[in-house]
């Protein structure tokens, strides 16, 4: 059974890729977010607060916001 490196274990490129996923997780998530503040309840698909507290909680890797921002969101006009 191998245990995880610590931070300090790792090589600078995977210290870079940890941070950049870290980064667009964040980004897309506050994206997701502000957008579904501004919907109403009937332009989600799904319950808008099942959305808010799955993206909301734990990192995804920016899985969960583009999830939302591709499909939970329904059609304008």
């Amino acid at each position: 059974m191998s245990r995880s490196k610590r931070w300090k274990e790792l090589s600078p490129t995977a210290r870079a890729t940890v941070v950049a996923v870290a980064a667009v997780d964040a980004g897309t998530r506050v994206w997701a977010l502000r957008d579904l503040a501004g919907r109403r309840p009937e332009e989600i698909h799904g319950p808008k607060r099942a959305w808010v507290i799955g993206l909301s909680v734990g990192s995804t890797a920016g899985i969960g916001p583009a999830v939302y921002l591709l499909w939970g969101r329904k059609r304008r006009g």
